[in-house]
């Protein structure tokens, strides 16, 4: 644990002579899915969508709607101005970024077993639950996945909601899923991702930052942490976009918060970062806080981004673990903020 208060353990070479390393994108964001046209020809909603947008670029169906909630490197994506907590499947506008983290220079003296467990579980919803293709994949978003409307009128969307896009105040129409759970789903949605790349991206996120805020939390406090970051996420998106009728998916929310944690703590650790062509080895408080001024960028903007979940969850992480800080640092043999 030597090195730690600098962030640089005497065993790793000085940050100057790294410099020919692989790239690896910017992960994680809770992406949103596809959009509502992609659910036609799906059980009681067979006529609903018919003569609704074909394929995408990218083959992938999009639902009248839905977009999703990218990796953290660009975020939660939008189609047609409605949006989608990690969603299906287009690719975010904005998900290209010169400054990709490739590790950090901060090693551990355990075995994060949450870190592990929650990539593994994610991994195994999305290569073993969840439908790789349309319409049985909006079909399985809309049953299971938090939407902002039934998360604002406590009930799920009826057939009028996912066909045009617009939520009542009172149901009209019959349910296409009636036994939905609308809280429940808001805890489905952080394991739901809206392909490989999607996954990819953000579980790279939680590899690289997840195991040194699981070492300060403990094992248990860490998944507490962690699903309260992907709820707070999932609120402050609610709260500013209420009348939403797509699913959100995606990890991104919760991985935020693990994200904001990270700078809490460890402020002066390195990662070793991907710009442009060239690896550099630069603080945490300058990639994250570099991160967190970028989601500010896609306000306004048509580019699919859902900025707010992203900022929600960072915000909660900080907050939260700002106030056990001293607590926290000493769980690994760090310096608390006045020693600094």
């Amino acid at each position: 644990m030597a090195g730690r208060a600098d962030g640089l353990p005497e065993t790793v070479t000085p940050p100057t002579v790294i410099n020919r390393w692989a790239s690896v994108r910017l992960a994680t964001m809770p992406r949103r899915t596809s959009s509502a046209s992609s659910l036609r020809r799906v059980g009681t909603l067979g006529l609903l969508f018919e003569g609704r947008p074909q394929p995408i670029h990218d083959g992938i169906s999009k639902v009248g709607g839905l977009g999703r909630i990218g990796g953290l490197e660009g975020g939660e994506e939008r189609i047609d101005g409605r949006m989608i907590h990690g969603g299906h499947y287009p690719h975010p506008r904005r998900q290209d970024v010169p400054l990709l983290p490739i590790r950090d220079v901060n090693p551990t003296l355990i075995r994060p077993l949450v870190t592990w467990a929650i990539i593994g579980v994610n991994v195994a919803v999305l290569a073993v639950v969840q439908p790789s293709a349309s319409p049985a994949a909006d079909e399985f978003a809309y049953r299971n996945a938090a939407i902002a409307c039934e998360l604002t009128t406590g009930a799920p969307l009826d057939t009028f909601e996912i066909g045009s896009g617009v939520c009542l105040d009172r149901r009209q129409g019959d349910q296409p899923f009636p036994n939905k759970n609308v809280w429940l789903a808001v805890v489905v949605s952080m394991f739901l991702h809206a392909g490989f790349a999607h996954i990819l991206f953000n579980m790279w996120s939680m590899w690289i930052f997840g195991n040194n805020v699981e070492e300060a939390y403990g094992h248990l406090a860490f998944a507490l942490f962690y699903v309260a970051a992907g709820i707070a996420a999932t609120a402050g998106f609610v709260l500013l976009e209420p009348e939403t009728t797509v699913p959100l998916v995606g990890a991104s929310g919760a991985i935020a918060g693990v994200m904001g944690a990270y700078l809490i703590l460890f402020p002066r650790h390195l990662v070793l970062t991907l710009v442009f062509i060239r690896a550099v080895a630069i603080p945490s408080v300058a990639f994250l806080g570099l991160w967190f001024a970028s989601q500010f960028l896609f306000v306004g903007e048509a580019s699919g981004i859902a900025w707010q979940a992203h900022v929600a969850g960072f915000v909660f992480g900080a907050a939260v673990t700002l106030l056990l800080r001293d607590r926290l640092l000493a769980r690994v043999g760090g310096v608390p903020a006045a020693a600094y």
